[in-house]
């Protein structure tokens, strides 16, 4: 019986040709029968692909055998075989889309300036050391189901708006503070620790691996609450069988974890909705509330 698994990887390193690497990453995952997303640059590579445990493993050994990819950062869980509609890889001017690509430097060691990596153990020995301000490097509504105690949640609907909040000053008070940023994975709060460190923030650190790595270890036992928010078909992921559940549904804000998108098809926006309210019908977001009653009263 086969076992359906996902994997979550990235890599920055510098790569001359990224159409050719997109070219063999695509036919090496159709061959083995993968599906998901993978985004490569000139910077590196980000995804996230699932499939039978023997297929993926098989497309992992021919990924790291490419020589700028030997040491691609890969964290595992379990799929339902459901995951992901189909495979896409494809080119962009960025992994991530800050809207910065010409501010981030990459060479064979990964990103330039970036913060200091932590590692969960390294993590945990310097909260007990110092005084430690975690910073959300994911969309603000991802937190409302999963975040770490205590954490700063930018309030951001897209990666291409943290630019902005850096550059607004709102973050000033922190520039000289002891800063962890996180992610998902750790492709987002490398390069965002990389920004924040351009613009004067002096104590800055990257939790390495990101929330995946950092609840392998740790599970819901240490400084992380909740669920983990991710882009497919599962919606989040917990760590164990005890995961504080921390989302409150717009509707009736009774707790959940369940997410789901508004009702209008042209809004992006995630909402926090519990089984019974999502039962009784498609839920739109508190802007599309608010006109429906506009309309109503007109």
């Amino acid at each position: 019986m086969s076992t359906p698994k996902i994997v979550l990887f990235y890599s920055f390193t510098p790569l001359a040709d990224p159409e050719a690497v997109r070219l063999w990453q695509h036919t090496l995952a159709e061959r083995h029968g993968l599906t998901g997303r993978v985004l490569l640059s000139r910077h590196g590579v980000n995804g996230t692909l699932g499939g039978d445990l023997p297929d993926v493993k098989r497309w992992l050994r021919a990924t790291r055998g490419y020589g700028p990819f030997s040491g691609l950062d890969v964290k595992w869980s379990e799929g339902t075989g459901r995951d992901f509609p189909r495979l896409s890889v494809k080119v962009r001017d960025e992994l991530v889309t800050f809207g910065a690509p010409d501010e981030l430097e990459v060479d064979e060691h990964g990103v330039v300036g970036a913060g200091t990596r932590l590692s969960p153990t390294e993590l945990h020995d310097l909260v007990e050391r110092e005084d430690v301000t975690f910073f959300d490097g994911r969309n603000a509504f991802e937190s409302r189901i999963g975040r770490f105690r205590g954490a700063v949640v930018p309030d951001v609907a897209t990666t291409r708006e943290f630019v902005a909040e850096l550059d607004s000053g709102r973050f000033d008070h922190l520039k000289d503070e002891t800063v962890v940023t996180y992610c998902t994975g750790g492709v987002r709060c490398e390069v965002l620790s990389s920004l924040m460190v351009a613009r004067g923030f002096t104590r800055v650190h990257q939790l390495d691996g990101g929330i995946a790595r950092y609840g392998e270890q740790y599970g819901d036992d240490g400084l992380w609450d909740g669920s983990l928010y991710v882009f497919d078909g599962r919606g989040s992921v917990e760590f164990s069988d005890h995961a504080a559940v921390l989302g409150r549904c717009v509707a009736c804000s009774g707790a959940t974890r369940r997410m789901q998108n508004c009702v209008d098809r042209d809004c992006r926006e995630q909402l926090v909705v519990c089984d019974a309210c999502a039962s009784e019908g498609e839920v739109p977001c508190s802007a599309h509330r608010a006109s429906r009653v506009v309309a109503v009263a007109g």
